[in-house]
């Protein structure tokens, strides 16, 4: 008899729309293949919600700020249902940019320099602080949001204007451009899925070439690097992987430049769109949706 699931998709965060796409992809797959499957708003009502459906496994199908940083991992810890993806501290710790980049550089893992940087009304000291600790062109972005919303490359003559789009977050990463290639490897239940190399039309991989159909990103897979350097991407997006503790899916974000591999950062909550890397990853290693979706919920658990 196969296994009935709840999935949770929606949320407060910028990250809404991505996620409800999710929950509905998986859902109508699932249902598909004769799974009993119902939807749920992550709302104040989820745990009565769960406790009257009574699943055998949560699929976390949300994105960003409450889905993805420790915060719904708590409340459903509390409900003893075997839940998908990483738990409380691995997702806060993958999701706080700040935090992971320092974990990062402990362990030798490749990441660009950065600063954190809190709000100063007047940003006086800003751009020597850039010349500083880095050089033109920066990236800014928020840290502690996913999905590339508002991240920005900057340069001496618009970073001003970009920080006033940022301004409600109080702190931010300001963090060295890394030109080159822009690489997503994949991890499943601790092995390794593959990597796609992306070229967009625009500046770089941002939320609209993410999720618009009219961004034309250019998917490449399989992706042209020789044996050992493909290796040793995979290593480092398996070594990231475990470092913090992940369980289930993650997609980690690359630059290659100079015959390196910049780690950018890890995603555990990779989306399951119609446009998203994961699924596109599995399929070309001959791994279905379903059979994906299956993997995922083959590793859930209670446990942080």
């Amino acid at each position: 008899m196969k296994k009935k699931i709840l999935i949770i998709s929606g949320g407060i965060s910028k990250e809404r729309t991505i996620s409800l796409d999710t929950g509905k992809q998986v859902m109508k797959e699932l249902v598909k293949n004769k799974y009993k499957v119902k939807i749920a708003e992550p709302d104040f009502e989820l745990v009565g919600k769960i406790k009257s459906f009574k699943p055998n496994i949560i699929f976390n199908a949300l994105h960003g700020q409450f889905g993805e940083d420790g915060y719904i991992q708590t409340i459903l810890e509390s409900t003893g249902v075997p839940y998908t993806h990483s738990g409380v501290i691995s997702s806060a710790i993958a999701m706080d940019k700040e935090i992971s980049k320092k974990l990062f550089i402990r362990n030798n893992i490749i990441t660009p320099k950065f600063f954190v940087y809190l709000f100063d009304k007047s940003n006086k000291n800003l751009i020597k602080l850039i010349d500083k600790k880095l050089k033109f062109p920066v990236v800014i972005k928020p840290i502690n949001e996913g999905s590339s919303v508002n991240v920005f490359i900057c340069s001496r003559k618009n970073i001003i204007k970009n920080l006033k789009l940022l301004e409600n977050y109080k702190k931010i990463m300001i963090e060295e451009f890394i030109p080159g290639r822009e690489i997503q490897a994949a991890i499943i239940n601790n092995k390794k899925l593959g990597a796609i190399e992306l070229r967009p039309k625009r500046k770089f991989y941002d939320y609209q070439a993410k999720y618009s159909s009219k961004a034309n990103t250019k998917h490449i897979i399989p992706v042209n690097l020789k044996k050992s350097e493909y290796d040793k991407l995979m290593d480092i997006a398996i070594k990231a992987h475990k470092l913090i503790s992940c369980r289930g899916v993650t997609r980690s974000d690359f630059k290659y430049y100079n015959g390196k591999f910049f780690l950018l950062e890890i995603n555990t909550q990779p989306g399951m769109t119609s446009l998203s890397l994961v699924p596109e990853i599995a399929a070309y290693h001959g791994i279905n949706f379903i059979k994906l979706l299956e993997l995922i919920l083959n590793d859930a658990s209670t446990k942080k």
